[in-house]
């Protein structure tokens, strides 16, 4: 490949952004940070109907590796969000967000990880899901699954505040 020309991963991403500009997805928007970068997104959710988070608006930032879609970029809520898949610095665990292959861990089925065939569309789904229905089973945030499991009513109360405060961004 000639120095300069544009790698299989940006040519990838250059084609997804593409065809969610043409076929928007109800429940997020997306779109580069920077227009010279097209590895670092600009992401807003909204929070799904039906459940805690409905109504918000949260903003994150999905970083691809220069070897996508060989590796799964990382997605990291800039919005306050209270939720037991997502770190305290904003960043998102789940399944297919995690390097292919088996889990050191034991916890997740290769065929939950990481697959060259997902898309932006289906990861945001796939964050959009999680906000449905929280995994407290491993999670990122100990704290909020904690109260997730055993303090329902605070849980709720400390979501809806994140759900204001992005209403008011």
């Amino acid at each position: 490949m000639a120095s300069g020309s544009p790698s299989q991963a940006s040519l990838l991403l250059q084609k997804q952004l593409k065809d969610l500009n043409r076929n928007p997805v109800d429940g997020f928007s997306a779109g580069l940070v920077d227009e010279s970068n097209l590895f670092e997104w600009s992401v807003t959710i909204i929070g799904p109907q039906d459940t805690l988070y409905e109504g918000g608006f949260f903003n994150a930032i999905m970083s691809f590796p220069q070897n996508y879609p060989n590796s799964p970029p990382t997605v990291r809520f800039t919005t306050d969000i209270w939720h037991p898949n997502v770190y305290s610095d904003g960043k998102v665990c789940i399944s297919i967000l995690h390097p292919p292959g088996d889990d050191p861990n034991g916890y997740e089925l290769a065929s939950e990880r990481w697959s060259p065939v997902h898309t932006v569309e289906s990861i945001v789904l796939s964050i959009i899901s999680m906000l449905s229905s929280p995994n407290d089973e491993s999670p990122a945030n100990v704290e909020a699954a904690k109260e997730w499991r055993e303090k329902r009513d605070e849980f709720k109360k400390r979501v809806s505040r994140c759900v204001r405060r992005s209403q008011e961004m």
